[in-house]
């Protein structure tokens, strides 16, 4: 029988900002290629009518998120474990993420990479496939080390190079109070004159349903948000410790003072899950307004090997070739971090999902192996995808932010419906049960969110493929 684990005193008052940290790395992860390509792209190409789609879809992206790890800080497992307790057939939910993430990981991991390549083939003389494969490669060393300490470290610094460039530019080019009225308000916008006579799309469908899934980053980024609580040790959780499923003989022995222990942890990821939706969703509109102000009247839907440069033009324009390498800059940052998220998080998901579906995998390899074996797996196709398509990064950056974000993302926020309220319920004692029941609002947050986005998965997703 596993040892009860200690509880420890969760912090109050200012120190929970000391402890902050897994929403770091969750928005250093998803503020990359869905915020400096697809939202720069979409308001560019749509304006600011369709900032409803990032402040709604963060929004609710939040709730799945916060609510994942909640879960996670009272019985210290992550997300895929949660999944392999739904009622119904063995392993049925996991099945169904092992064959989906596998697919679109491989497909997503390479994607955000080839973007990063662009961006750095226009600061250094080299081609967009030798910048990827230093991506990678970067990317790569980060995850392999497996330090959550340096993944922290590592994205704070990339995230701040965003934030600081765009928001001042976004100052200069802030859409009117009726024009932000309007865009706040859900609404399917027209075309502008310009991209129906260059013929960049046929249908607003096309860029709303892309930002929406990478918006707060998609499916494998709440997984992940899971795996960065437990590599911070909040709760239950054991610190830097993964692939292991809750012990439901200790959680059953948990009294009303570790209970309220949890609860106290279990605001400290309040705290922490808000700041990092803050940081989307004003970061993100940032991205928004300035391709809105700067782009779109330059009619520039930035695409192809050239999105780098096109994308410059938004700080070129206040500060000239200067700025427009110091958008170049942030924009490598930015992709970097998110390359870096992607590898330290997507294997451990797939590593997890094989844990649990083919246990001789469990037996032959120790987790830390099987976290490496799915590393180099994506590190080598990350390597072809590069070499063979990633002259069209946009292309591969908004098919990965569907197949990602929006597919598998209503299952999951009613799965975790189901464990909040279901399944976590009988790890403990009744009186325990009781003390850490989630408030209702959870479960109309989840509920809504997979309303909202099984409506796209439904009807419009199969109009845009």
């Amino acid at each position: 029988m596993t040892d009860k684990p200690t509880i420890s005193t969760p912090p109050r008052g200012l120190a929970i900002l000391l402890l902050v940290g897994p929403s770091i790395v969750w928005a250093s992860e998803y503020i990359g290629s869905g915020e400096v390509i697809l939202a720069t792209r979409t308001g560019a190409i749509l304006g600011y009518g369709v900032m409803w789609a990032v402040i709604i879809g963060i929004f609710l992206k939040f709730w799945i998120g916060m609510s994942g790890a909640r879960y996670t800080v009272c019985t210290g497992e992550g997300m895929i474990d949660m999944f392999d307790r739904m009622p119904g057939p063995k392993h049925w939910a996991v099945w169904i993420v092992l064959v989906a993430q596998f697919v679109a990981g491989t497909i997503s991991i390479g994607s955000v990479a080839a973007a990063g390549g662009t961006f750095l083939s226009s600061l250094v003389p080299i081609s967009p496939a030798a910048g990827g494969w230093i991506v990678t490669i970067f990317a790569f060393l980060v995850a392999w080390s497996g330090e959550f300490r340096w993944l922290k470290i590592t994205m704070s610094i990339l995230i701040l190079v965003v934030i600081i460039g765009v928001f001042y530019v976004c100052a200069h080019v802030l859409p009117s109070f009726s024009e932000f009225l309007k865009g706040i308000i859900p609404h399917k916008p027209g075309l502008p004159e310009w991209v129906i006579r260059k013929s960049v799309i046929d249908n607003p469908w096309k860029e709303i349903l892309p930002l929406l899934g990478w918006g707060a980053g998609g499916f494998a980024s709440q997984v992940w948000y899971s795996y960065w609580v437990m590599g911070a040790g909040y709760g239950a959780a054991r610190k830097n410790q993964w692939g292991i499923p809750a012990q439901t003989s200790v959680l059953r022995s948990f009294n009303k003072d570790d209970a309220q222990k949890l609860k106290g942890w279990c605001r400290m990821v309040y705290t922490d899950s808000s700041l990092a939706m803050i940081i989307g969703i004003l970061v993100t509109l940032g991205f928004l307004i300035a391709g809105a102000g700067i782009l779109g009247p330059r009619e520039i839907a930035p695409d192809g090997n050239q999105v780098a440069f096109q994308l410059s033009a938004i700080f070129s324009s206040r500060w000239g070739k200067l700025g427009g390498t110091l958008f170049m800059i942030g924009g490598t940052a930015a992709l970097l971090s998110t390359s870096s998220g992607q590898l330290a998080g997507w294997p451990r998901l797939i590593a997890d999902t094989f844990r649990i579906c083919i246990p001789g995998f469990n037996k032959r390899f120790r987790w830390k192996t099987q976290f490496r074996i799915f590393l180099c797996y994506f590190f080598i196709t990350n390597m072809v995808i590069i070499y063979s398509l990633g002259y069209q990064p946009v292309v591969l950056v908004k098919f990965s932010a569907m197949l990602d974000g929006l597919l598998l993302t209503p299952l999951q926020a009613i799965c975790i419906l189901i464990a909040l309220y279901f399944v976590q319920p009988k790890f403990f004692h009744p009186d325990v049960a009781r003390m850490l029941k989630p408030h209702w609002i959870f479960a109309a947050g989840l509920i809504i969110a997979s309303l909202f986005f099984g409506y796209f998965c439904v009807y419009q997703i199969p109009n845009v493929l």
